[in-house]
Protein backbone atom coordinates (compact mmCIF):
# COMPACT_ATOMS: atom_id res chain seq x y z
CA UNK A 1 0.00 0.00 0.00
CA UNK A 2 1.19 3.04 -0.48
CA UNK A 3 0.46 6.52 1.42
CA UNK A 4 1.05 10.12 0.04
CA UNK A 5 -0.86 13.41 1.27
CA UNK A 6 -0.51 15.98 -1.19
CA UNK A 7 1.10 19.31 -0.18
CA UNK A 8 -1.07 22.78 0.59
CA UNK A 9 -4.12 20.75 -0.68
CA UNK A 10 -7.33 19.72 0.91
CA UNK A 11 -9.59 16.93 -0.32
CA UNK A 12 -13.24 18.60 -1.58
CA UNK A 13 -15.92 16.17 -1.06
CA UNK A 14 -17.93 17.17 -3.81
CA UNK A 15 -15.46 17.04 -6.20
CA UNK A 16 -14.63 13.52 -5.01
CA UNK A 17 -18.01 11.90 -5.34
CA UNK A 18 -18.26 13.92 -8.68
CA UNK A 19 -15.40 11.70 -9.26
CA UNK A 20 -16.60 8.37 -8.66
CA UNK A 21 -15.50 8.13 -5.20
CA UNK A 22 -17.52 6.39 -2.52
CA UNK A 23 -18.40 7.59 1.15
CA UNK A 24 -17.81 5.41 3.74
CA UNK A 25 -17.41 5.87 7.58
CA UNK A 26 -15.87 8.75 6.78
CA UNK A 27 -13.60 8.30 4.73
CA UNK A 28 -13.78 7.84 0.13
CA UNK A 29 -12.88 4.88 -1.57
CA UNK A 30 -12.46 4.88 -5.41
CA UNK A 31 -12.43 1.54 -7.73
CA UNK A 32 -10.94 1.18 -10.83
CA UNK A 33 -9.58 -1.31 -13.32
CA UNK A 34 -5.91 -1.44 -14.59
CA UNK A 35 -4.51 -3.05 -17.28
CA UNK A 36 -8.08 -3.97 -19.48
CA UNK A 37 -8.90 -5.66 -16.23
CA UNK A 38 -6.17 -7.33 -15.50
CA UNK A 39 -6.01 -5.31 -12.49
CA UNK A 40 -7.62 -3.30 -9.31
CA UNK A 41 -6.81 0.17 -8.15
CA UNK A 42 -7.99 0.55 -5.12
CA UNK A 43 -7.65 4.66 -3.80
CA UNK A 44 -8.69 5.72 -0.21
CA UNK A 45 -8.92 9.79 0.75
CA UNK A 46 -8.90 10.16 4.24
CA UNK A 47 -10.48 13.09 5.55
CA UNK A 48 -6.91 14.71 6.52
CA UNK A 49 -5.90 14.02 2.63
CA UNK A 50 -3.87 11.33 2.91
CA UNK A 51 -4.42 9.08 0.45
CA UNK A 52 -3.70 5.00 0.00
CA UNK A 53 -4.01 3.10 -2.99
CA UNK A 54 -3.16 -0.45 -3.46
CA UNK A 55 -3.23 -2.28 -7.00
CA UNK A 56 -4.69 -6.05 -6.41
CA UNK A 57 -3.73 -8.88 -9.30
CA UNK A 58 -7.62 -10.07 -10.31
CA UNK A 59 -6.44 -13.57 -10.87
CA UNK A 60 -4.94 -14.15 -7.91
CA UNK A 61 -6.57 -11.68 -5.51
CA UNK A 62 -2.90 -10.75 -4.24
CA UNK A 63 -1.79 -7.11 -3.53
CA UNK A 64 1.31 -6.20 -6.34
CA UNK A 65 3.67 -3.87 -6.00
CA UNK A 66 6.31 -4.39 -8.60
CA UNK A 67 4.75 -0.78 -9.96
CA UNK A 68 6.37 0.54 -6.86
CA UNK A 69 9.58 -1.12 -6.90
CA UNK A 70 12.17 0.87 -8.38
CA UNK A 71 14.42 -1.46 -10.52
CA UNK A 72 11.43 -3.94 -11.93
CA UNK A 73 11.35 -3.82 -15.25
CA UNK A 74 9.32 -5.04 -18.48
CA UNK A 75 6.35 -3.95 -20.40
CA UNK A 76 3.39 -5.14 -18.01
CA UNK A 77 5.11 -3.51 -15.17
CA UNK A 78 5.50 0.01 -16.75
CA UNK A 79 1.62 0.33 -17.82
CA UNK A 80 0.55 -1.04 -14.81
CA UNK A 81 3.06 1.97 -13.10
CA UNK A 82 1.93 4.38 -16.15
CA UNK A 83 -2.22 3.88 -15.83
CA UNK A 84 -1.37 3.90 -11.82
CA UNK A 85 0.16 7.54 -11.79
CA UNK A 86 -1.74 8.77 -13.88
CA UNK A 87 -5.02 8.12 -11.75
CA UNK A 88 -3.35 9.19 -8.99
CA UNK A 89 -2.71 12.74 -10.96
CA UNK A 90 -5.44 13.11 -12.00
CA UNK A 91 -7.18 12.51 -8.28
CA UNK A 92 -4.79 15.13 -6.90
CA UNK A 93 -5.38 17.97 -9.46
CA UNK A 94 -9.23 16.85 -10.08
CA UNK A 95 -10.31 16.52 -6.22
CA UNK A 96 -8.57 18.82 -4.15
CA UNK A 97 -8.03 22.54 -3.15
CA UNK A 98 -5.28 24.14 -2.82
CA UNK A 99 -4.94 25.18 0.76
CA UNK A 100 -2.61 28.02 0.49
CA UNK A 101 -4.22 30.46 2.59
CA UNK A 102 -4.12 30.03 6.49
CA UNK A 103 -6.10 32.28 8.19
CA UNK A 104 -9.60 31.46 9.05
CA UNK A 105 -10.90 34.37 7.48
CA UNK A 106 -9.06 33.45 3.90
CA UNK A 107 -10.85 29.59 4.55
CA UNK A 108 -14.11 30.98 5.36
CA UNK A 109 -14.19 33.11 2.08
CA UNK A 110 -13.19 30.65 0.01
CA UNK A 111 -16.44 28.64 1.24
CA UNK A 112 -18.32 31.69 0.58
CA UNK A 113 -17.36 31.65 -2.35
CA UNK A 114 -18.00 28.32 -3.04
CA UNK A 115 -21.37 28.19 -1.43
CA UNK A 116 -22.67 30.87 -2.81
CA UNK A 117 -21.54 31.04 -6.40
CA UNK A 118 -20.20 27.65 -6.64
CA UNK A 119 -17.17 28.97 -7.80
CA UNK A 120 -13.50 28.02 -6.83
CA UNK A 121 -10.45 30.44 -6.55
CA UNK A 122 -7.69 29.66 -9.48
CA UNK A 123 -3.93 30.24 -8.85
CA UNK A 124 -3.03 31.49 -11.77
CA UNK A 125 0.37 32.73 -11.55
CA UNK A 126 3.16 29.84 -11.13
CA UNK A 127 5.71 32.33 -9.62
CA UNK A 128 3.29 33.48 -7.51
CA UNK A 129 1.47 30.28 -5.72
CA UNK A 130 -0.03 32.50 -2.82
CA UNK A 131 -2.20 34.70 -5.27
CA UNK A 132 -5.44 33.61 -6.26
CA UNK A 133 -8.18 35.03 -7.45
CA UNK A 134 -12.11 34.32 -8.74
CA UNK A 135 -14.36 35.24 -11.43
CA UNK A 136 -18.06 35.37 -12.76
CA UNK A 137 -18.77 32.27 -14.84
CA UNK A 138 -20.81 34.81 -17.35
CA UNK A 139 -18.01 37.28 -18.29
CA UNK A 140 -14.88 35.84 -16.63
CA UNK A 141 -14.39 39.23 -14.84
CA UNK A 142 -12.70 38.96 -11.72
CA UNK A 143 -14.55 39.77 -8.16
CA UNK A 144 -11.99 38.91 -6.01
CA UNK A 145 -8.47 38.24 -5.00
CA UNK A 146 -6.71 36.60 -2.09
CA UNK A 147 -3.35 37.64 -2.14
CA UNK A 148 -0.17 37.28 0.51
CA UNK A 149 2.20 40.43 0.92
CA UNK A 150 3.77 41.70 3.52
CA UNK A 151 2.46 44.43 5.55
CA UNK A 152 4.85 47.29 4.41
CA UNK A 153 3.55 47.01 1.32
CA UNK A 154 0.15 47.93 2.78
CA UNK A 155 2.44 51.00 4.25
CA UNK A 156 1.74 49.13 7.75
CA UNK A 157 4.70 49.15 10.27
CA UNK A 158 5.60 45.29 9.87
CA UNK A 159 7.78 43.19 8.07
CA UNK A 160 5.42 40.31 8.71
CA UNK A 161 2.76 38.83 5.42
CA UNK A 162 -0.38 39.49 5.59
CA UNK A 163 -3.32 37.49 3.85
CA UNK A 164 -5.41 40.38 1.77
CA UNK A 165 -8.75 40.57 -0.23
CA UNK A 166 -8.96 42.96 -3.12
CA UNK A 167 -12.63 43.52 -3.66
CA UNK A 168 -14.30 45.70 -6.82
CA UNK A 169 -16.02 48.53 -4.89
CA UNK A 170 -17.90 51.26 -5.69
CA UNK A 171 -15.78 54.71 -6.45
CA UNK A 172 -18.08 56.74 -2.99
CA UNK A 173 -17.66 53.82 -0.86
CA UNK A 174 -14.18 53.34 -1.31
CA UNK A 175 -13.26 57.32 -0.70
CA UNK A 176 -15.31 56.47 2.85
CA UNK A 177 -14.32 53.24 3.78
CA UNK A 178 -10.64 53.18 3.33
CA UNK A 179 -8.90 54.06 6.25
CA UNK A 180 -5.52 52.49 6.03
CA UNK A 181 -5.65 50.20 8.88
CA UNK A 182 -8.39 47.43 8.06
CA UNK A 183 -9.31 48.87 4.50
CA UNK A 184 -6.86 49.92 1.80
CA UNK A 185 -6.91 51.13 -1.79
CA UNK A 186 -6.82 48.19 -4.20
CA UNK A 187 -3.54 46.72 -4.30
CA UNK A 188 -2.20 45.58 -7.43
CA UNK A 189 -5.53 47.14 -8.86
CA UNK A 190 -7.16 50.09 -10.02
CA UNK A 191 -7.69 51.87 -6.72
CA UNK A 192 -10.96 54.11 -7.99
CA UNK A 193 -12.85 50.33 -8.56
CA UNK A 194 -10.87 48.18 -5.99
CA UNK A 195 -10.63 48.24 -2.50
CA UNK A 196 -8.17 45.83 0.00
CA UNK A 197 -8.89 44.36 3.32
CA UNK A 198 -6.38 42.89 5.64
CA UNK A 199 -7.44 39.33 6.92
CA UNK A 200 -6.50 39.48 10.39
CA UNK A 201 -9.86 39.54 11.92
CA UNK A 202 -10.43 43.59 12.22
CA UNK A 203 -13.55 43.07 9.98
CA UNK A 204 -16.03 40.72 10.67
CA UNK A 205 -16.71 38.03 8.44
CA UNK A 206 -20.24 38.85 7.40
CA UNK A 207 -18.96 42.41 6.52
CA UNK A 208 -16.50 41.08 3.69
CA UNK A 209 -18.91 38.42 2.42
CA UNK A 210 -21.34 41.13 1.99
CA UNK A 211 -18.69 42.95 0.18
CA UNK A 212 -18.00 39.91 -1.94
CA UNK A 213 -21.57 39.73 -3.16
CA UNK A 214 -21.32 43.74 -3.83
CA UNK A 215 -17.69 43.31 -5.93
CA UNK A 216 -19.91 39.94 -7.94
CA UNK A 217 -22.48 42.36 -8.85
CA UNK A 218 -20.30 45.39 -10.13
CA UNK A 219 -18.26 42.29 -12.12
CA UNK A 220 -21.53 41.88 -14.36
CA UNK A 221 -21.21 45.51 -15.63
Amino acid sequence: MANVTPKAKKPNEKKLLAFGFKKKNGTFLYLRDLVEGQMRMAVEVAPDGNISATVTDKSTDEEYVLHRTPHAQGAFVGRVKAEYDAILDDIFVGCFDNEVFKSEQAKEIIAYVRDKYDDEFEYLWQKFPDNAIVRRKDNQKWYAALLTVSRRKLRLDSDENAEILDLRARPEDIATTVDHERYFPGYHMNKKHWITACLDGTIATEELCSMIDTSYKLAKK
